[in-house]
Order: C-alpha cells, then sequence, then structure tokens
C-alpha cells in the first residue's frame, strides 16, 4: 500500500480531497508524471477519442486535452468536475456526473455515442465519506475502494465493443531494484482482479513503473505505513495497459 493511500484516506471531506489532489496534482504535473501518462495512452489511441473515468481537480484531463484528444470525464463529484472544466478552459470538453459502478440506461448511452476507443482510470481515490476509510484503517478502505472501482471500469470498457485499450494507473511502493519483479507481479494482480474473466489481455512489456518526486512528508508517512520488509520501497506510479483480446 501507498503513502497515497492514507494520505487519500484522510481526506474526510470534498473540499479536504480537492485540496489534497491540487496540491499532489501540481508536483505530478511538474514532474512531468500527467505527460507520461497521457503519452502513453495516446499512443494505443489511433481514433484520439478517451473515455476518463476520474478527473480530481483536472491535471489529468488538462494533460490528455493537450495531445489532441477528444476526452468524455465521468466522475461521480460534481466538484471535480466543476474544477476540471476550470482548468481546461475554453477547450473543448464532454463531462458526465455519473459513478461507474451505477450507470443509468441513459448515463450509458451518452458513453457509448462518445464512442470511446480507450478508458483510462488514473491515480484513483476519493474522500473518506466515500470510501469511508480512516487513519485507523491504515487505507485498508481506500484500496478496496480501488479494486471495486478498478473492476467497475474494466467490466464497463468491455462492454463497449470500440474500446480496444484499458490504461490504469496508480500509487505504490517497490523496491526499484526489483521493478522487473513488480511488472510481473503487476499483471498477475490485474489479470487475477480487475480484467478476470474479461476480454482483455496484458502483458508486463505493457507494465511500467516511474518513480514519483514525493516531498518529504508523503515519503515519511509512506514509510510509517509500509510493513518492515518493503521499508526500503520508494513510492512510485504502477502503468498497466490492456487490449482487447477479440
Amino acid at each position: 500500500m501507498s503513502g497515497a493511500a492514507v494520505a487519500t484516506a484522510a481526506a474526510t471531506t470534498i473540499a479536504d480531497f480537492l485540496d489534497y489532489w491540487q496540491d499532489e496534482g501540481e508536483r505530478y504535473a511538474r514532474h512531468g508524471d500527467y505527460a507520461w501518462m497521457a503519452d502513453l495512452a495516446s499512443s494505443v489511441t489511433p481514433g484520439r477519442r478517451i473515455l476518463e473515468i476520474g478527473c480530481g481537480p483536472g491535471f489529468s484531463t488538462a494533460a490528455l486535452v493537450e495531445r489532441g484528444l477528444s476526452v468524455l470525464v465521468v466522475d461521480a463529484l460534481p466538484e471535480c468536475l466543476a474544477a476540471t472544466q476550470k482548468r481546461i478552459g475554453n477547450a473543448e470538453l464532454a463531462t458526465l456526473a455519473a459513478d461507474i459502478a451505477a450507470l443509468t440506461d441513459e448515463q450509458r448511452g451518452q458513453i457509448a455515442a462518445f464512442a470511446p476507443q480507450t478508458v483510462v482510470c488514473w491515480l484513483m481515490g476519493a474522500p473518506a465519506e466515500i470510501t469511508e476509510g480512516s487513519a485507523a484503517d491504515a487505507g485498508q478502505a481506500v484500496v478496496a475502494y480501488r479494486e471495486k472501482t478498478h473492476r467497475a471500469v474494466a467490466e464497463f470498457a468491455a462492454s463497449l465493443p470500440g474500446v480496444g485499450a484499458l490504461h490504469l494507473v496508480d500509487r505504490t511502493a517497490i523496491a526499484w531494484q526489483a521493478k522487473d519483479i513488480g511488472r510481473d507481479t503487476l499483471v498477475r494482480y490485474h489479470l487475477g482482479k480487475t480484467l478476470r474473466d474479461l476480454p482483455f489481455a496484458a502483458t508486463r512489456e505493457q507494465a511500467l513503473f516511474r518513480k514519483l518526486a514525493a516531498d518529504p512528508a508523503t515519503l515519511q508517512a509512506a514509510a510509517r505505513a509500509l510493513p518492515p520488509a518493503f521499508k526500503n520501497a520508494i513510492p512510485a506510479l504502477a502503468s498497466l495497459i490492456a487490449k482487447r483480446n477479440n
């Protein structure tokens, strides 16, 4: 579990959540993390149409739009959509306030009409009032929320025949010298949970890690949260691109 999971769990209200992601998002943007994610997504989207699940304050969406991609953003929090639209400015952007795990027929129809070719779900998180997380549970509620949401995203992506790729990115902590082993572990994890019995496949070549430029307080929080065997692990982004296999 990452230190970021603990920090997100501590964001109890929507306002706290947005403040947290504003600070984190600015740091990731300066470090080029969103550009890295957007470049990966762009490389597997021939028709340039992306469905983004969850947007936070919009740094991720901005990176996609800057690459000339047409984006439909789905987020359960209207506050996140408003912050994202403000960040994007006058650029054309489609948004939908909806819970990907509880879409209505009308919402499903709106997304199908957009005809996305790639679905992205990056840095999944939510306020504690949604995840039911607390500092006392060491981030377990956040982990469970992410697993449930990733599965719902994958199931919905599989229901859209035009979607050829699913791109998942989340925070983790790994021993950097063992990152190649970590790539195999990441693929096994998503194949066994997120993508189980769905028409998507992934290989270790599609699993990548990127060091996070975390601030000292986040690094210390991560070290305290990790089990003793992982004390030498460093915060990183874990990216997996799964491609439709039928």
